[in-house]
């Protein structure tokens, strides 16, 4: 069944419900000037290729443990124990697996101990400041007050957006925009994902496996035939996935969405 939102008073209302998608502007452009700033002064410094990351998204991560809580939020934006996704959901997971393998069979490169514990850390940052802005902030407003397919979309277009960013690495134009569909249709299959199971742990546990590989894995690779591949299993995985929320809803009794993640 749909949640229906509570009757509030407008003058007590919050400025995310008075003004969803403002509030959502809001919230990219912050992290795209954080970015943009971090970048610069990174640049300025010669620092590091991680070091705007970690300039950026430190601060925002402890930021958001702070905020969520504070307002004791967590479970609102999908922090949840794993036990709440039904056993049969699970199977829904699954193309990301295969996602994950293929991005494995291009090998990995030699590290120490203390490199990939800092990758593990920084990657574990990236996906937990990366989900709980877009799959957890952006998404829960826009659901409240916009339909599935909008959220969905305007999560993801947004989420694709902030990788326009790595053209300024010198990359080639198909390298960005591989990246950029990459990260659109990766936006909305995470974002269909929490749509189904209203958790965000396994979406971040994803995107934390997926960026350590990429970052222990072989330097110098550029687009390859199996780039495409895993584009073609996320295409599949979102019509996958907007088959089931559709056949849900139209079973009564059974909502294949909602309005509000409570």
């Amino acid at each position: 069944m749909k949640t229906q939102a509570k009757q509030v008073n407008p003058s007590l209302a919050r400025f995310t419900d008075k003004r969803p998608v403002l509030s959502v502007v809001i919230i990219e452009l912050l992290l795209l000037v954080a970015m943009f700033v971090a970048g610069a002064f990174a640049t300025i410094q010669e620092l590091s290729y991680t070091a705007p990351v970690l300039i950026a998204f430190i601060p925002i991560s402890i930021v958001l443990i702070a905020c969520l809580t504070w307002k004791k939020s967590w479970g609102r934006y999908g922090f949840r124990p794993l036990s709440t996704i039904p056993a049969r959901n699970w199977m829904y997971y699954l193309p990301l697996v295969l996602a994950l393998l293929i991005v494995a069979l291009n090998g990995f490169r030699s590290f120490t101990i203390k490199e990939a514990m800092f990758f593990v850390f920084f990657t574990l940052m990236v996906g937990f400041v990366e989900e709980t802005v877009y799959r957890g902030l952006i998404l829960h407003i826009l659901l409240r007050h916009k339909s599935v397919t909008a959220a969905v979309l305007t999560s993801s277009l947004l989420f694709s957006v902030t990788h326009v960013l790595n053209m300024l690495s010198g990359q080639s134009a198909e390298d960005t925009l591989v990246q950029l569909v990459y990260a659109l249709l990766t936006g909305a299959a995470l974002a269909l994902l929490i749509v189904k199971n209203h958790n965000i742990i396994p979406l971040i546990i994803y995107h934390f496996i997926h960026n350590l590989i990429q970052f222990l894995g072989q330097d110098g690779r550029g687009v390859s035939v199996w780039d495409y591949v895993i584009l073609v299993i996320l295409l599949l995985h979102c019509l996958w996935l907007m088959f089931s929320l559709k056949k849900n809803s139209a079973v009564p009794g059974v909502s294949g969405s909602t309005k509000e993640m409570a």
